[in-house]
């Protein structure tokens, strides 16, 4: 804390008047650099017109925002591998429920039979996983640098949420068959 205050100009009585602690002081500055970045994201979901039209739009903004802001995807994923119970459910709380509300509200409108959480979560990280994985997919085969583009990225994951992976196997069963000695059976795919 008497570093943090030394950085910004002040005396560390003074900034524990603003911050009980370091706890806080990481909670509110996690906060405050999310809302900033995330916060615009929100109204294109609530917004009227039809879910797949706000959901396109959300998931391009928000590909364009992580292409270009690397300090939120660092953030993001510090806040992801943090194992301080106490803090995730603070960050939870204060940080990351209202866009995630809201685009669990967006995934209800989209498929209203479907878990609506999970559904969010998926998007999210379908989205997200496209940035993490940035360093070492040029190395794997099948690379094409034109799908690191935000709006190629935006594009696929949508795609991939609107039509699912068997849109181009119209007509051909969606049965899998079971494993184990009864595979003559067949379930179908959840």
């Amino acid at each position: 804390m008497r570093d943090i205050a030394a950085a910004v100009g002040v005396t560390p009585a003074a900034l524990y008047h603003h911050f009980s602690d370091k706890e806080q002081l990481c909670l509110e500055a996690v906060g405050y650099a999310f809302v900033e970045k995330m916060g615009p994201l929100m109204p294109l979901m609530d917004g009227g017109g039809k879910p797949w039209d706000r959901l396109e739009v959300f998931v391009a903004q928000l590909t364009r925002m992580l292409a270009k802001e690397n300090n939120i995807r660092r953030l993001i994923q510090w806040v992801l591998l943090d194992i301080d119970e106490k803090r995730l459910q603070s960050l939870a709380d204060f940080v990351f429920r209202g866009l995630f509300n809201a685009l669990r509200n967006l995934a209800a409108e989209l498929a209203p039979g479907q878990d609506a959480h999970r559904l969010a979560v998926s998007i999210i990280g379908l989205v997200f996983y496209s940035f993490e994985t940035q360093s070492v997919r040029h190395f794997l085969p099948g690379y094409a640098p034109q799908n690191e583009v935000p709006e190629a990225i935006a594009r696929h994951v949508v795609g991939l949420l609107r039509n699912g992976l068997g849109a181009n196997m119209e007509g051909k069963s969606q049965q899998r068959p079971a494993q184990g000695k009864r595979a003559e059976q067949t379930y179908p795919v959840p």
